[in-house]
């Protein structure tokens, strides 16, 4: 046993324990041989495991392996190092137990006032393409979540590090204290040690779940899970929610992607509507392989095109609807270069979403301080959640298209090529707005043009009514798309009466013969998906 007489660690008030022992042992080594050093610097014992030993003392720090600690040599591939009661005991026993302090004494167990722990990184393994069903069940840690829940309960004596990005602030606390950390300051960790835990055995039960029958590849199942485990931290707190009188707060599930995983590269904070407009905005253009341009209002898109540059797309989104484009929120599928960004700033809009801005274009929207710019990593969403009161409701996301192909032309005149293609774009838009939905389009220099959008109707004719009442553009020689069926031929006889040459909708109601029919009498082309796509919020 190695006995410490550093004065800075002899005393403390009741409130402080020194740390004279740290047990290290991480897979993720961000910033672990400067806060060992930290540590080495009054005078605590190292004690750590394999990969981590190796790294401190190539770097020069004196560190003690776990076997010399426990007296038995780590095994079984290192399934077995730490599940050793020299090492379970020396964190558990409880300092001022006398009882605890005899049996510790007894079998020689040396006190662990540290432990600096982070886990094997499972849910990375779990999810690569093509992983070895063996290499997911290895790579479940065991002897470091034992480590930390003990360490996390007897938090009275114990510190407990998970996270790298304690370490700073654990330095400053050490320094300040000579050598001792507060209570506080351990039941903080403790709690944060436990959500660790927590989320890592969800992550585990989950993934293990989902995977049909162990073999060579891990096959997972594409069917609902039997159970939901929601584990995020908290990210930020947010000024307020849809309201000023609600609180809310962003939660995150750690993967930097998606709009709650996104940079925010300048302007004023986000705000909750501001988020989640900026996720419906993505969702619309992420739908397109060609540049796309979509602008927003209270989640539903005022005005959405395509184009050759981002500079034509946003115009051509703008033109469709530049009242409701005031204050809104926009979405690029593209980088957004200094001439694209030039026009947009003209504009006043809350924020932008795109996967990157080139330097120039940072310098144009740099002069409008408070727009928010956010860069953001592309996430794949399977399933959505949304609470009801009692529980949540979940399904898959919607990412189904249909293809030309798939259609069935049903009437007599058949589109054109391009009403065909503006038929394909109207349809991909109104996937993303809130149903009932009718979104009138035109195909135009090659690309697709939203000209009027009826959304969050409760009547499809009225929906049909809204989309024309809203447009700014031409509606003669457009085309119309509508999220849900035709119930009567009244919703058709509308769209064909505002300017729209040709119809895409699903089918499938038992009046689709008087919708046809009343489409061949006003010589309107159109396409049923054999699809639904309503979104209600």
């Amino acid at each position: 046993m190695i006995e410490h007489s550093s004065a800075s660690n002899s005393a403390a008030p009741a409130d402080l324990r020194p740390i004279r022992r740290a047990l290290l042992s991480v897979t993720d080594k961000t910033g672990l041989v400067d806060f060992a050093r930290a540590l080495a610097s009054f005078n605590v014992d190292l004690v750590s495991t394999g990969g981590t030993a190796r790294a401190l003392r190539e770097a020069g720090l004196p560190v003690r392996d776990i076997s010399d600690l426990t007296g038995f040599p780590e095994m079984l591939d290192g399934r077995v190092k730490t599940l050793h009661p020299k090492v379970h005991g020396g964190i558990l026993h409880i300092r001022d137990n006398a009882e605890h302090q005899a049996s510790v004494k007894e079998h020689a167990i040396e006190p662990i006032d540290m432990v600096v722990v982070n886990l094997y990184a499972f849910e990375k393994t779990s999810q690569k393409p093509g992983v070895a069903f063996a290499d997911v069940i290895e790579n479940i840690d065991i002897g470091g979540p034992s480590m930390v829940r003990s360490a996390a309960k007897n938090f009275g004596d114990v510190a407990i590090v998970t996270s790298a990005g304690d370490y700073g602030s654990l330095t400053e606390e050490l320094k300040a204290n000579g050598g001792s950390l507060s209570r506080a300051t351990r039941w903080r960790l403790a709690k944060q040690a436990f959500a660790v835990t927590a989320a890592y055995d969800a992550g585990i039960a989950t993934a293990l779940e989902s995977i049909e029958e162990p073999g060579g590849a891990a096959v997972f199942s594409t069917e609902l899970p039997q159970v939901i485990r929601i584990i995020e931290p908290l990210e930020k707190t947010l000024r307020y929610g849809e309201n000023p009188h609600q609180k809310a707060a962003l939660y995150v599930d750690g993967s930097g992607k998606g709009v709650a995983g996104a940079k925010q590269l300048q302007g004023k904070e986000l705000s909750y509507n501001n988020i989640v407009d900026l996720d419906a905005c993505w969702e619309l253009v992420s739908e397109f392989d060609e540049t796309a341009v979509a602008i927003i209002k209270h989640t539903n898109p005022c005005g959405a095109s395509t184009g050759s540059t981002v500079l034509e797309a946003y115009k051509r989104a703008l033109e469709a609807d530049p009242v409701s484009a005031f204050g809104g929120v926009i979405g690029i599928n593209r980088e957004v270069d200094a001439e694209a960004a030039e026009e947009i700033a003209k504009l006043f809009v809350e924020a932008i979403v795109a996967p990157s801005f080139t330097p120039e274009a940072l310098e144009r929207f740099a002069v409008k301080k408070n727009l928010r710019l956010v860069q953001i990593t592309p996430a794949d969403t399977p399933r959505m959640l949304k609470q009801v009161s009692g529980g949540l409701l979940v399904q898959d996301a919607d990412r189904l298209r249909v293809t030309e192909a798939e259609l069935k032309m049903v009437t007599e005149r058949k589109p054109t090529a391009e009403e065909l293609r503006a038929l394909l774009f109207a349809w991909s838009i109104c996937k993303y707005v809130k149903s009932n939905a009718i979104v009138y389009a035109r195909f135009a220099d090659g690309h697709g043009q939203t000209v009027g959008i009826g959304a969050g109707q409760m009547s499809r004719v009225d929906a049909a009514r809204f989309g024309a009442m809203k447009a700014v553009l031409p509606l003669a020689g457009t085309v119309a798309a509508s999220d849900a069926f035709f119930p009567f031929a009244d919703g058709l006889e509308t769209v064909a009466k505002a300017g729209a040459t040709a119809v895409i909708q699903p089918g499938g109601s038992v009046r689709d013969a008087e919708v046809i029919e009343a489409a061949n009498r006003l010589g309107v082309a159109m396409a049923f998906t054999g699809v639904r796509h309503f979104r209600h919020g």
